[in-house]
C-alpha cells in the first residue's frame, strides 16, 4: 500500500483532510494521537510536520506528500510536482520597518542583518542579487525581530499583508509564490506512478468541482440562442427534449457560483422556467 505523508496539525492539515474526504478518500484514524491512517482503505497515510515531509518523501519514507511549496523549497530536496492542490496560498516576502526607507530589493545593503524561518531560500535570494546579507535563523514571529536590534529586515509568509502591517511592516519584494502541492518521491516504480496518477485524477475532480453549480432549466426553443450566451458551460449547455414538452426543452449547464445569481435572474428574463441548482461533487473535465 503506498504512503501518502500529511501535515500532522493546523489548517493545513485541515484542508486536506476536507479534500481527501471528499474524493472519497476518507481519512480513518484508530485515535486522535495516531501517527498513521487509512484513506480510504486505497492509501496509508502518515502524519508528520509539515516542514518534514519533504525529507520523508525524498528518501522513500512515503511515496508522495502534501506540503507548502515554500516547504519543499527551502528544504532542497529534488521531488517530482505532481499538482497544485490551490489552497493554502502564500508569499514568502522580505519586509523593512516603515522608517528604514527601503522600498525595493535595491534598498538591502551588503552587511545587513535578515531574519527568516527559511534560511536556505533568503541566502539563495540575496545571493542570486549579488547582496551579501547575514542570515538570522529564527524559529517563527520573524516580524518582531527588527524592533528588537535583531536583524535590519525580514523575510516571512504572508497571506495578506496584514501581520506585517500590524508590526510596522513593510513588504519590499516577493520571493516565492506558494500553495499546497501534492510532490512525489523520483524514485517510484511504475506500479507507484500509475496509483498516483489515479491519486492526482481523483482530488483534481474535487478540485475541478469547486466553485461550480450544476444549473438546469426548461427552456422556450425559440430563446435558445440567448440562452447559450447565458450558459457557456464547460462545452455549452446541454440540450433535451423534454416528453410532451412542446415549445420547451431541457438545458443542463457547468455554471461558476459565484455568478449563479445573475444567471438565474437573465434566465428567468428570458422565459426559463423550472430552475434547479445543484452542487457538483466531483468533475472530470
Amino acid at each position: 500500500m503506498l504512503k501518502i505523508a500529511l501535515p500532522n496539525k493546523g489548517r493545513l492539515s485541515d484542508e486536506v483532510r476536507e479534500l481527501f474526504n471528499d474524493a472519497g478518500l476518507e481519512v480513518r484514524v484508530r485515535g486522535e494521537r495516531a501517527l498513521t491512517a487509512s484513506l480510504g482503505g486505497e492509501f496509508e497515510a502518515i502524519f508528520v510536520r509539515a516542514q518534514d515531509i519533504p525529507e520523508f518523501v525524498a528518501d522513500g519514507a512515503a511515496h508522495a506528500g502534501v506540503t507548502g511549496w515554500d516547504l519543499v523549497n527551502e528544504s532542497g530536496r529534488e521531488l517530482e510536482l505532481l499538482m497544485d492542490l490551490e489552497f493554502g496560498r502564500c508569499r514568502l516576502v522580505v519586509a523593512a520597518r516603515e522608517e528604514s526607507g527601503i522600498t525595493s530589493a535595491d534598498g538591502v545593503k551588503d552587511g545587513m542583518r535578515v531574519a527568516s524561518c527559511f534560511p536556505r531560500l533568503t541566502q539563495e535570494f540575496f545571493t542570486k542579487r549579488g547582496q551579501q546579507i547575514v542570515v538570522v535563523p529564527v524559529s517563527g514571529a520573524a516580524e518582531i525581530a527588527p524592533h528588537l536590534g535583531i536583524a535590519d529586515i525580514v523575510v516571512d509568509l504572508t497571506s495578506t499583508g496584514s501581520t506585517l502591517k500590524m508590526n510596522g511592516l513593510r513588504e519590499v519584494v516577493t520571493v516565492l509564490e506558494s500553495s499546497a502541492r501534492l510532490v512525489a518521491c523520483k524514485n517510484n516504480d511504475a506500479e507507484a506512478a500509475r496509483k498516483l496518477e489515479e491519486l492526482k485524477q481523483a482530488l483534481g475532480s474535487v478540485l475541478a468541482a469547486r466553485g461550480k453549480r450544476y444549473l438546469m432549466a426548461n427552456v422556450p426553443r425559440k430563446v435558445l440562442p440567448q440562452v447559450r450566451d447565458v450558459l457557456p458551460g464547460l462545452n455549452g449547455p446541454t440540450v433535451v427534449d423534454i416528453m410532451n414538452g412542446g415549445d420547451y426543452v431541457a438545458v443542463h449547464a457547468v455554471v461558476p457560483s459565484k455568478t449563479i445569481y445573475r444567471t438565474i435572474n437573465a434566465l428567468k428574463a428570458i422565459g426559463c422556467e423550472g430552475i434547479l441548482v445543484t452542487r457538483i461533487e466531483r468533475l472530470m473535465p
